[in-house]
Protein backbone atom coordinates (compact mmCIF):
# COMPACT_ATOMS: atom_id res chain seq x y z
CA UNK A 1 0.00 0.00 0.00
CA UNK A 2 1.32 3.42 -0.99
CA UNK A 3 0.52 6.61 0.94
CA UNK A 4 -1.00 9.28 -1.29
CA UNK A 5 -2.35 12.77 -0.60
CA UNK A 6 -5.25 14.15 -2.62
CA UNK A 7 -6.82 17.58 -2.90
CA UNK A 8 -10.58 17.68 -3.51
CA UNK A 9 -12.74 20.71 -4.26
CA UNK A 10 -16.15 21.77 -5.54
CA UNK A 11 -17.82 25.09 -6.39
CA UNK A 12 -21.01 23.97 -8.15
CA UNK A 13 -24.29 22.63 -6.81
CA UNK A 14 -24.29 20.97 -3.40
CA UNK A 15 -20.58 21.34 -2.78
CA UNK A 16 -20.44 19.36 0.47
CA UNK A 17 -22.41 16.52 -1.07
CA UNK A 18 -19.95 16.39 -3.98
CA UNK A 19 -16.98 16.18 -1.60
CA UNK A 20 -18.68 13.43 0.39
CA UNK A 21 -19.53 11.51 -2.77
CA UNK A 22 -15.91 11.72 -3.92
CA UNK A 23 -14.66 10.32 -0.60
CA UNK A 24 -17.32 7.59 -0.67
CA UNK A 25 -16.34 6.49 -4.17
CA UNK A 26 -12.67 6.42 -3.27
CA UNK A 27 -13.45 4.25 -0.25
CA UNK A 28 -15.57 1.95 -2.42
CA UNK A 29 -12.51 0.86 -4.43
CA UNK A 30 -11.06 -2.39 -2.97
CA UNK A 31 -7.53 -1.08 -3.52
CA UNK A 32 -8.02 2.24 -1.72
CA UNK A 33 -8.30 3.01 1.98
CA UNK A 34 -9.08 6.59 3.01
CA UNK A 35 -7.08 7.07 6.20
CA UNK A 36 -7.81 10.67 7.18
CA UNK A 37 -9.45 13.88 6.03
CA UNK A 38 -8.69 17.51 6.73
CA UNK A 39 -11.17 20.13 7.78
CA UNK A 40 -13.17 21.68 4.94
CA UNK A 41 -12.12 25.19 3.89
CA UNK A 42 -14.05 27.79 1.93
CA UNK A 43 -11.87 29.60 -0.59
CA UNK A 44 -12.38 31.98 -3.50
CA UNK A 45 -12.16 30.65 -7.04
CA UNK A 46 -8.51 30.52 -8.09
CA UNK A 47 -7.56 31.59 -11.61
CA UNK A 48 -11.08 32.55 -12.73
CA UNK A 49 -14.21 34.38 -11.58
CA UNK A 50 -16.77 32.07 -10.00
CA UNK A 51 -18.46 30.92 -6.80
CA UNK A 52 -16.38 30.04 -3.77
CA UNK A 53 -14.97 26.55 -3.47
CA UNK A 54 -15.12 24.07 -0.64
CA UNK A 55 -11.72 22.37 -0.44
CA UNK A 56 -10.25 19.54 1.61
CA UNK A 57 -7.39 17.05 1.52
CA UNK A 58 -7.47 13.27 1.94
CA UNK A 59 -4.73 10.85 2.94
CA UNK A 60 -5.20 7.47 1.31
CA UNK A 61 -3.36 4.18 1.16
CA UNK A 62 -3.63 2.42 -2.19
CA UNK A 63 -2.43 -0.62 -4.08
CA UNK A 64 -2.93 1.22 -7.38
CA UNK A 65 0.06 2.64 -9.17
CA UNK A 66 -0.02 6.37 -9.97
CA UNK A 67 -1.45 6.01 -13.53
CA UNK A 68 -4.08 3.53 -12.28
CA UNK A 69 -5.09 5.87 -9.49
CA UNK A 70 -5.35 8.79 -11.91
CA UNK A 71 -7.60 6.71 -14.16
CA UNK A 72 -9.94 5.93 -11.26
CA UNK A 73 -9.95 9.59 -10.17
CA UNK A 74 -10.88 10.79 -13.66
CA UNK A 75 -13.68 8.23 -13.79
CA UNK A 76 -14.87 9.38 -10.36
CA UNK A 77 -14.98 12.99 -11.53
CA UNK A 78 -16.96 11.92 -14.58
CA UNK A 79 -19.41 9.89 -12.47
CA UNK A 80 -19.94 12.92 -10.23
CA UNK A 81 -20.84 15.17 -13.12
CA UNK A 82 -17.62 16.93 -14.04
CA UNK A 83 -17.44 17.83 -17.72
CA UNK A 84 -13.93 18.62 -18.90
CA UNK A 85 -13.51 21.20 -21.63
CA UNK A 86 -10.83 21.22 -24.32
CA UNK A 87 -10.48 24.97 -23.82
CA UNK A 88 -7.57 26.21 -21.74
CA UNK A 89 -8.02 27.85 -18.36
CA UNK A 90 -9.87 27.16 -15.10
CA UNK A 91 -13.65 26.75 -14.90
CA UNK A 92 -16.35 25.98 -12.33
CA UNK A 93 -16.64 22.29 -11.52
CA UNK A 94 -18.79 19.91 -9.49
CA UNK A 95 -15.69 18.09 -8.32
CA UNK A 96 -11.96 18.39 -8.73
CA UNK A 97 -9.59 15.69 -7.43
CA UNK A 98 -5.82 16.14 -7.74
CA UNK A 99 -2.95 13.90 -6.70
CA UNK A 100 -0.59 16.02 -4.61
CA UNK A 101 1.94 13.41 -3.47
CA UNK A 102 2.33 9.73 -4.35
CA UNK A 103 4.71 8.44 -1.67
CA UNK A 104 7.93 10.38 -2.42
CA UNK A 105 7.86 9.76 -6.14
CA UNK A 106 8.58 12.43 -8.73
CA UNK A 107 6.66 11.75 -11.94
CA UNK A 108 6.83 13.83 -15.11
CA UNK A 109 4.57 12.41 -17.79
CA UNK A 110 2.29 13.98 -20.37
CA UNK A 111 -0.91 13.49 -18.37
CA UNK A 112 0.52 13.13 -14.88
CA UNK A 113 2.86 15.39 -12.91
CA UNK A 114 3.62 14.55 -9.26
CA UNK A 115 4.10 16.36 -6.93
CA UNK A 116 1.27 18.52 -8.20
CA UNK A 117 2.75 21.54 -10.02
CA UNK A 118 2.43 24.92 -8.34
CA UNK A 119 0.86 23.49 -5.20
CA UNK A 120 3.33 25.46 -3.09
CA UNK A 121 1.74 28.65 -4.49
CA UNK A 122 -1.85 27.70 -3.64
CA UNK A 123 -3.06 28.36 -0.11
CA UNK A 124 -6.32 26.51 -0.72
CA UNK A 125 -4.25 23.33 -1.21
CA UNK A 126 -1.68 23.85 1.53
CA UNK A 127 -4.04 24.85 4.37
CA UNK A 128 -6.05 21.59 4.37
CA UNK A 129 -2.94 19.54 3.56
CA UNK A 130 -1.21 20.96 6.62
CA UNK A 131 -4.11 19.66 8.75
CA UNK A 132 -3.22 16.03 8.03
CA UNK A 133 0.43 16.10 6.88
CA UNK A 134 2.26 19.14 8.25
CA UNK A 135 5.59 17.28 8.35
CA UNK A 136 5.35 15.72 4.90
CA UNK A 137 8.44 16.67 2.89
CA UNK A 138 7.89 17.87 -0.65
CA UNK A 139 10.18 15.45 -2.55
CA UNK A 140 11.13 18.08 -5.11
CA UNK A 141 11.57 21.15 -2.91
CA UNK A 142 12.73 19.21 0.19
CA UNK A 143 10.60 21.44 2.43
CA UNK A 144 7.81 20.32 4.83
CA UNK A 145 4.21 21.24 4.08
CA UNK A 146 3.95 23.40 7.21
CA UNK A 147 6.80 25.59 5.97
CA UNK A 148 5.34 25.77 2.46
CA UNK A 149 2.14 27.12 4.01
CA UNK A 150 4.02 29.70 6.08
CA UNK A 151 5.92 30.93 3.04
CA UNK A 152 3.08 30.67 0.52
CA UNK A 153 2.86 33.87 -1.58
CA UNK A 154 -0.88 33.38 -2.18
CA UNK A 155 -2.81 35.90 -0.05
CA UNK A 156 -6.27 34.49 -0.84
CA UNK A 157 -8.66 34.28 2.10
CA UNK A 158 -8.96 30.65 3.20
CA UNK A 159 -11.66 30.10 5.86
CA UNK A 160 -11.94 26.94 7.92
CA UNK A 161 -15.57 25.78 8.15
CA UNK A 162 -17.47 23.57 10.60
CA UNK A 163 -18.35 21.18 7.79
CA UNK A 164 -16.82 17.71 7.62
CA UNK A 165 -16.57 14.63 5.46
CA UNK A 166 -17.67 11.37 7.06
CA UNK A 167 -15.23 8.56 6.42
CA UNK A 168 -16.28 4.94 6.51
CA UNK A 169 -13.61 4.18 9.12
CA UNK A 170 -15.06 6.83 11.41
CA UNK A 171 -18.56 5.41 10.97
CA UNK A 172 -17.49 1.78 11.22
CA UNK A 173 -17.75 1.43 14.97
CA UNK A 174 -20.03 4.37 15.69
CA UNK A 175 -23.05 2.06 15.37
CA UNK A 176 -21.58 -0.16 18.09
CA UNK A 177 -21.63 0.49 21.78
CA UNK A 178 -19.25 -2.28 22.82
CA UNK A 179 -16.90 -4.62 20.93
CA UNK A 180 -15.20 -7.51 22.76
CA UNK A 181 -12.00 -9.11 21.47
CA UNK A 182 -11.37 -12.55 22.94
CA UNK A 183 -8.93 -15.41 22.46
CA UNK A 184 -6.64 -17.90 24.13
CA UNK A 185 -3.50 -16.91 26.02
CA UNK A 186 -1.07 -15.32 23.54
CA UNK A 187 -3.61 -14.95 20.71
CA UNK A 188 -3.04 -11.19 20.30
CA UNK A 189 -6.36 -9.96 21.68
CA UNK A 190 -4.84 -7.13 23.72
CA UNK A 191 -2.75 -5.96 20.77
CA UNK A 192 -5.73 -6.00 18.40
CA UNK A 193 -8.05 -4.24 20.86
CA UNK A 194 -5.41 -1.54 21.38
CA UNK A 195 -4.91 -1.06 17.62
CA UNK A 196 -8.67 -0.76 17.03
CA UNK A 197 -9.10 1.75 19.85
CA UNK A 198 -6.27 3.92 18.50
CA UNK A 199 -7.34 3.73 14.85
CA UNK A 200 -11.08 4.23 15.39
CA UNK A 201 -11.31 6.41 18.51
CA UNK A 202 -12.55 3.78 20.92
CA UNK A 203 -12.43 3.68 24.72
CA UNK A 204 -10.00 0.87 25.53
CA UNK A 205 -10.85 -1.54 28.34
CA UNK A 206 -7.97 -3.88 29.19
CA UNK A 207 -8.03 -6.77 31.60
CA UNK A 208 -5.87 -6.03 34.61
CA UNK A 209 -4.53 -9.21 36.08
CA UNK A 210 -0.75 -8.91 36.36
CA UNK A 211 -0.87 -8.53 40.15
CA UNK A 212 -3.09 -11.54 40.81
CA UNK A 213 -1.20 -13.39 43.59
CA UNK A 214 -2.71 -16.76 42.72
CA UNK A 215 -1.59 -16.90 39.08
CA UNK A 216 2.09 -17.89 39.53
CA UNK A 217 1.04 -20.40 42.19
CA UNK A 218 -1.63 -21.86 39.91
CA UNK A 219 0.88 -22.59 37.14
CA UNK A 220 2.97 -24.53 39.68
CA UNK A 221 0.12 -26.27 41.56
CA UNK A 222 -3.05 -26.03 39.43
CA UNK A 223 -5.26 -28.36 41.45
CA UNK A 224 -4.58 -26.55 44.71
CA UNK A 225 -4.98 -23.00 43.47
CA UNK A 226 -7.59 -23.34 40.68
CA UNK A 227 -10.64 -22.35 42.74
CA UNK A 228 -9.16 -19.29 44.52
CA UNK A 229 -7.62 -18.20 41.21
CA UNK A 230 -10.91 -18.38 39.30
CA UNK A 231 -12.88 -16.73 42.10
CA UNK A 232 -10.39 -13.87 42.34
CA UNK A 233 -10.44 -13.42 38.57
CA UNK A 234 -14.23 -13.38 38.56
CA UNK A 235 -14.42 -10.77 41.32
CA UNK A 236 -11.74 -8.60 39.73
CA UNK A 237 -13.20 -8.82 36.22
CA UNK A 238 -16.71 -8.09 37.42
CA UNK A 239 -15.63 -5.07 39.46
CA UNK A 240 -13.35 -3.69 36.77
CA UNK A 241 -15.77 -4.32 33.93
CA UNK A 242 -18.76 -2.71 35.61
CA UNK A 243 -16.65 0.28 36.63
CA UNK A 244 -15.22 0.78 33.12
CA UNK A 245 -18.45 0.27 31.16
CA UNK A 246 -20.60 2.38 33.47
CA UNK A 247 -18.53 5.49 32.73
CA UNK A 248 -18.66 6.09 28.97
CA UNK A 249 -16.15 8.54 27.51
CA UNK A 250 -17.99 11.33 25.71
CA UNK A 251 -15.01 11.85 23.41
CA UNK A 252 -14.88 8.23 22.25
CA UNK A 253 -17.12 6.59 19.64
CA UNK A 254 -17.48 3.17 21.30
CA UNK A 255 -15.85 0.79 23.79
CA UNK A 256 -13.50 -2.06 22.93
CA UNK A 257 -12.11 -4.59 25.41
CA UNK A 258 -9.56 -7.39 25.26
CA UNK A 259 -11.83 -9.76 27.20
CA UNK A 260 -15.45 -10.69 27.75
CA UNK A 261 -16.88 -11.55 31.14
CA UNK A 262 -17.59 -15.09 29.87
CA UNK A 263 -13.84 -15.65 29.92
CA UNK A 264 -14.17 -16.43 33.61
CA UNK A 265 -16.69 -19.19 32.90
CA UNK A 266 -14.61 -20.72 30.11
CA UNK A 267 -11.41 -20.92 32.13
CA UNK A 268 -13.26 -22.18 35.22
CA UNK A 269 -14.82 -24.97 33.16
CA UNK A 270 -11.32 -26.12 32.24
CA UNK A 271 -9.61 -25.73 35.60
CA UNK A 272 -12.26 -26.66 38.19
CA UNK A 273 -13.67 -30.06 39.17
CA UNK A 274 -17.40 -30.55 38.60
CA UNK A 275 -18.63 -29.73 42.10
CA UNK A 276 -16.57 -26.54 42.36
CA UNK A 277 -17.61 -25.46 38.88
CA UNK A 278 -21.28 -25.90 39.79
CA UNK A 279 -20.86 -23.51 42.72
CA UNK A 280 -18.83 -21.13 40.59
CA UNK A 281 -21.48 -21.15 37.83
CA UNK A 282 -24.26 -20.14 40.22
CA UNK A 283 -22.31 -17.05 41.29
CA UNK A 284 -21.34 -16.23 37.71
CA UNK A 285 -24.97 -16.33 36.50
CA UNK A 286 -25.98 -13.83 39.19
CA UNK A 287 -23.22 -11.43 38.18
CA UNK A 288 -23.75 -11.82 34.43
CA UNK A 289 -27.27 -10.40 34.59
CA UNK A 290 -25.81 -7.01 35.50
CA UNK A 291 -23.04 -6.61 32.91
CA UNK A 292 -23.03 -4.99 29.48
CA UNK A 293 -23.26 -7.45 26.57
CA UNK A 294 -21.08 -6.89 23.47
CA UNK A 295 -22.60 -5.95 20.12
CA UNK A 296 -19.97 -8.18 18.50
CA UNK A 297 -17.82 -10.79 20.23
CA UNK A 298 -14.67 -11.49 18.18
CA UNK A 299 -12.79 -14.69 18.95
CA UNK A 300 -9.21 -14.81 17.67
CA UNK A 301 -8.28 -18.42 17.00
CA UNK A 302 -4.63 -19.40 16.78
CA UNK A 303 -3.33 -22.96 16.68
CA UNK A 304 -1.53 -24.11 19.81
CA UNK A 305 1.95 -24.10 18.25
CA UNK A 306 1.55 -20.44 17.32
CA UNK A 307 0.21 -19.63 20.79
CA UNK A 308 3.29 -21.14 22.41
CA UNK A 309 5.53 -19.09 20.10
CA UNK A 310 3.70 -15.91 21.08
CA UNK A 311 3.87 -16.74 24.78
CA UNK A 312 7.62 -17.35 24.61
CA UNK A 313 8.07 -14.14 22.63
CA UNK A 314 6.37 -11.90 25.20
CA UNK A 315 8.52 -13.44 27.93
CA UNK A 316 6.35 -13.51 31.06
CA UNK A 317 8.32 -15.73 33.43
CA UNK A 318 5.36 -17.53 35.01
CA UNK A 319 3.99 -18.47 31.54
CA UNK A 320 7.11 -20.09 30.10
CA UNK A 321 6.31 -23.62 31.39
CA UNK A 322 2.67 -23.52 30.35
CA UNK A 323 1.62 -27.01 29.18
CA UNK A 324 0.60 -27.59 25.56
CA UNK A 325 -2.39 -29.57 26.81
CA UNK A 326 -3.64 -26.66 28.91
CA UNK A 327 -3.78 -24.36 25.88
CA UNK A 328 -5.55 -27.09 23.91
CA UNK A 329 -8.21 -27.35 26.62
CA UNK A 330 -8.70 -23.57 26.63
CA UNK A 331 -9.14 -23.58 22.84
CA UNK A 332 -11.72 -26.36 23.10
CA UNK A 333 -13.43 -24.54 25.97
CA UNK A 334 -13.86 -21.40 23.88
CA UNK A 335 -15.18 -23.34 20.88
CA UNK A 336 -17.65 -25.26 23.06
CA UNK A 337 -18.85 -21.99 24.55
CA UNK A 338 -19.27 -20.42 21.10
CA UNK A 339 -21.24 -23.41 19.79
CA UNK A 340 -23.52 -23.41 22.83
CA UNK A 341 -24.19 -19.65 22.86
CA UNK A 342 -25.14 -18.56 19.30
CA UNK A 343 -27.03 -15.55 20.68
CA UNK A 344 -23.75 -13.85 21.60
CA UNK A 345 -23.00 -12.66 18.04
CA UNK A 346 -19.61 -14.40 17.92
CA UNK A 347 -17.29 -13.86 14.97
CA UNK A 348 -14.51 -16.48 14.86
CA UNK A 349 -11.37 -15.31 13.07
CA UNK A 350 -8.51 -17.71 12.37
CA UNK A 351 -5.41 -15.52 12.64
CA UNK A 352 -2.86 -18.36 12.81
CA UNK A 353 -1.32 -17.26 9.51
CA UNK A 354 -1.78 -13.52 9.99
CA UNK A 355 0.49 -10.79 11.33
CA UNK A 356 -1.90 -7.89 11.84
CA UNK A 357 0.75 -5.86 13.66
CA UNK A 358 3.36 -5.79 10.88
CA UNK A 359 1.04 -6.37 7.93
CA UNK A 360 -1.53 -3.59 7.67
CA UNK A 361 -3.45 -5.52 5.01
CA UNK A 362 -4.06 -8.28 7.56
CA UNK A 363 -5.31 -5.66 10.02
CA UNK A 364 -7.58 -4.16 7.37
CA UNK A 365 -8.94 -7.62 6.51
CA UNK A 366 -9.88 -8.19 10.14
CA UNK A 367 -11.61 -4.79 10.33
CA UNK A 368 -13.53 -5.48 7.11
CA UNK A 369 -14.71 -8.84 8.47
CA UNK A 370 -15.91 -7.24 11.70
CA UNK A 371 -17.68 -4.57 9.67
CA UNK A 372 -19.44 -7.09 7.40
CA UNK A 373 -20.39 -9.32 10.35
CA UNK A 374 -21.92 -6.40 12.26
CA UNK A 375 -23.88 -5.34 9.20
CA UNK A 376 -25.23 -8.88 8.79
CA UNK A 377 -26.27 -9.00 12.45
CA UNK A 378 -28.11 -5.69 12.06
CA UNK A 379 -30.17 -7.07 9.19
CA UNK A 380 -31.18 -10.35 10.83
Amino acid sequence: MKRVYLSIGSNQGNRLQHLQAAADRLEAHPGIRVKSCSAIYQTPAWGFSGDDFLNACLAIDTRLDAPGLLEYILDTEKQLGRIRSEEKGYRPRTIDIDILFYEDEIIRETNLIIPHPQMEKRRFVLAPLADIAPGKIHPGLQVPVSRLLEECPDDSEVTRTDLSIRLRKDLLFSAMNYLAIEGNIGSGKTTLATMISEEYNGKLILERFADNPFLPRFYKEPQRYAFPLEMSFLADRYQQFTDDTSRPDLFKSFMVSDYDIHKSLIFARVTLPEDEFYLYRKLFDLMYREVLKPDVYVYLYQNTERLLQQIRKRGRTYEQDMPYDYLEKINRGYMDHIRNNPEQNVLVLDVSDMDFVQNKNDFREIIDKIHRFHDEMQHL
